[in-house]
């Protein structure tokens, strides 16, 4: 059984950017999952900034000792990097970090 998940998060969308956030937050708390890596492109990285519930919940993965991660490239392109790294988001390029997690058994869910 595959117990490892890539959760990435592109919407702008809150409704889906909390569900699934939130799914990433309890999966790690009520172990549903070994591993939950949670990576957030443009629009979710904006919202980040603009939505204090769903910034609520990326405190609540972080709380569990796990570091989601943003889109260097569009964070920089955005002028976003430095207040997402803030609020403990690594901003780094995602391109190789997705492409590793995948290749190392991790079954992605995109929102």
């Amino acid at each position: 059984m595959n117990d490892k998940i890539l959760i990435i998060i592109g919407t702008a969308e809150p409704e889906k950017a909390l569900a699934g956030t939130m799914y990433a937050v309890n999966a790690l708390k009520h172990s549903w999952m070994n591993d939950v890596k949670l990576v957030l492109f443009g629009p979710a990285e904006k919202l980040l900034l603009e939505d204090p519930d769903f910034e609520d919940l990326v405190r609540q993965f972080i709380a569990q000792e796990h570091t989601p991660v943003a889109c260097k490239f569009l964070a920089d392109r955005d002028g976003q990097s430095a207040a997402l790294t803030d609020l403990g988001v690594d901003v780094e390029y995602v391109g190789p970090l997705i492409s590793e997690a995948i290749r190392a058994g991790y079954v992605p869910m995109v929102w």
